[in-house]
């Protein structure tokens, strides 16, 4: 048993049947099938192979590993690689996605059980109207939930990054290594995002009869979905960009004032050193060996010190 399904008339009359029976469901021309491999098997790939007729360069891209995001056309089917991603403790996880589209079938091969197609099905049970547009039908359901996990995972990792902006000002912030990770993660989101717009503009070229009058706008809506995402991404690197540049001025605005500080302290205590050095030299100082002479001395060591301290606290630099 595995998952699949079948449409007839706009219904659909079957699902979770064999994927071995697949073969035989797709002679009635009436038909549109949809049935998902993860790790397909070596039977599997020659059931894609010998009886669904797909081409060899196709069904090879599909089992290599780590293929860029695009949309591939051979005359009896088009080949589609995506990746649907997810936003974990600050690092995206990727799974790839290959989609062969043929006339009446549409066949959707994962690499791993990372990304679940509950949210595919969903979509297409909440819409049954459309299902008489075919494999457009079923192929918008997988794009859109595609480009929904890249949108969660921008918005996501865009609201990680203003909360590390916020920690920039804290007395301890220590931000390099998560603004690293993040960046890390935005390259890897920019990596299969951006590559959708392409995907979906060649989709929408005419030249395919793949996305009929009642789908076009459905196809819209997940190309501007992938417009937006793209946009944000750019917007999270520059942010992330003046994000380091932003700790850097800031650590140099802490070190000035501690610099400020330090440099104010040495100077009030330079008073008292300076005078008790030079008289602890046996140089007789005002008033020796007499009372008075002590307490000039201990008020100038006093005033002088208090004199540097209002001066320095007017500039601001205690």
């Amino acid at each position: 048993m595995g998952r699949t399904r079948l449409y007839r008339n706009g219904e659909l009359v079957d699902r979770d049947f064999p994927v071995a029976e697949v073969a035989g469901r797709l002679e009635d021309h009436s038909a549109v099938v949809w049935f998902d491999l993860c790790a397909p098997s070596e039977d599997e790939i020659g059931l894609l192979r010998d009886e669904l007729g797909l081409h060899a360069l196709a069904i090879e891209d599909a089992f290599s590993e780590r293929q860029r995001p695009k949309v591939d056309r051979y005359p009896t089917h088009l080949f589609l690689s995506v990746y649907a991603v997810r936003y974990d403790k600050h690092e995206i996880k990727a799974c790839e996605v290959d989609v062969f589209v043929a006339r009446n079938a549409l066949v959707t091969v994962r690499e791993s059980e990372d990304y679940v197609l509950e949210g595919v099905e969903r979509r297409w049970d909440s819409a049954p109207q459309l299902a008489s547009s075919g494999v457009g039908f079923l192929l918008h359901g997988l794009l859109d939930d595609v480009a929904d996990s890249h949108y969660a995972a921008a918005q996501a990792l865009d609201d990680d990054i203003e909360a590390l902006e916020d920690h920039i000002y804290e007395e301890k912030p220590h931000v390099g290594r998560r603004a690293l990770q993040l960046r890390r993660a935005l390259v890897q989101l920019r990596r299969v995002a951006l590559p959708m717009r392409e995907v979906l503009g060649s989709l929408l070229h005419r030249e395919h009869d793949l996305v009929d009058d009642v789908m076009m706008p459905y196809y819209l809506d997940v190309k501007d979905h992938t417009l937006f995402t793209a946009e944000l991404t750019e917007s999270m690197r520059e942010l992330i960009t003046n994000l380091r540049e932003a700790e850097v001025a800031v650590q140099g605005n802490r070190l000035n004032s501690i610099m400020k500080k330090v440099t104010s302290w040495a100077a009030i205590i330079a008073v008292p050193t300076a005078i008790s050095g030079y008289y602890g030299m046996n140089v007789p100082y005002p008033g020796f060996e007499q009372k008075w002479g002590v307490w000039v001395a201990t008020l100038g060591i006093f005033g002088l010190s208090y004199f540097l301290y209002l001066m320095f606290k007017r500039r601001d630099w205690l």
